[in-house]
């Protein structure tokens, strides 16, 4: 994940607990014999393979700094996409953006993980009622640890349970970035992901398809008429996640900004 400059940068700044400006503003800077230690050992724990996020424990998103730990998916800038699509599809709302990030919208970001996109929309969102649900309880602590380091703990609200079990239903919008690679698919990952991240939080079945196939009917049940379900996809499924949302009233995808299709939006 990056290159092998910015992964020795990170590693260094980790090392000398300092920021990227204090690091090109020093150059001269030699490290002191705890210093050495600890970066020789964040560059042995990297050449395992090990991601730099997990040595660090950190990951930015959606410019919110998370804790992660091996317990959850490390968040990736392709899954802002799916926050972008929730504000996109709230600027359209009557009344448009002023609008509509003051109004109170019931949201449900399933399978929450470190908490980015529950997190990110209830920064954006001031007036939102979030619900993050997950089945590991592991990773609910480490959302909790996100929302109280970030002050937004009192903005959402976290539910063990899976998928949507335990959630309130007329919801607005339920979000998610589930599981989508599929078990044959396993190397087509990279080997990092494959060895270091939740298994259960990146395959979903013979066809990467199991968990979505399982969360649209439940999260029809969950939303009222004309709310919106948003969920992060693999770059070849859109026509069987299409196919699965066929009775719903309108389907959209999202590309990311490559052009692959990133996200499907579909309304109730």
């Amino acid at each position: 994940m990056g290159s092998p400059r910015r992964n020795a940068e990170v590693l260094l700044m980790f090392a000398l607990g300092c920021d990227r400006a204090y690091l090109y503003a020093h150059p001269e800077r030699e490290l002191t014999e705890p210093e050495n230690a600890r970066y020789d050992e964040a560059l042995e724990e990297r050449g395992r393979g090990v991601p730099s996020q997990y040595i660090t424990g950190h990951q930015e998103f959606w410019g919110l700094d998370l804790i992660v730990t091996p317990a959850v998916l490390i968040p990736r800038p392709e899954t802002e996409h799916v926050v972008e699509a929730v504000l996109q599809l709230i600027e359209e709302a009557p009344g448009g953006a002023s609008v509509g990030r003051q109004y109170p919208w019931r949201i449900a970001d399933v399978g929450t993980g470190s908490g980015c996109i529950a997190l990110a929309l209830a920064q954006e969102l001031p007036q939102a009622q979030i619900r993050g649900s997950d089945i590991s309880p592991v990773a609910l602590e480490i959302a909790r640890l996100n929302a109280a380091r970030l002050q937004l703990a009192e903005r959402v609200r976290w539910a063990p349970g899976d998928l949507l079990e335990g959630v309130e239903t007329e919801l607005d919008f339920v979000v998610s970035n589930p599981p989508y690679v599929g078990e044959g698919e396993a190397d087509k990952v990279q080997r990092e992901v494959r060895q270091f991240e939740p298994r259960e939080a990146v395959f979903a079945g013979p066809q990467g398809l199991d968990v979505i196939a399982r969360l649209i009917p439940q999260a029809r049940t969950h939303l009222k008429a004309r709310g919106w379900l948003l969920m992060e996809i693999g770059y070849t499924q859109e026509e069987p996640v299409r196919a699965l949302l066929g009775d719903w009233g309108e389907v959209r995808t999202i590309p990311d900004l490559q052009g692959i299709p990133r996200v499907m939006a579909a309304r109730r």
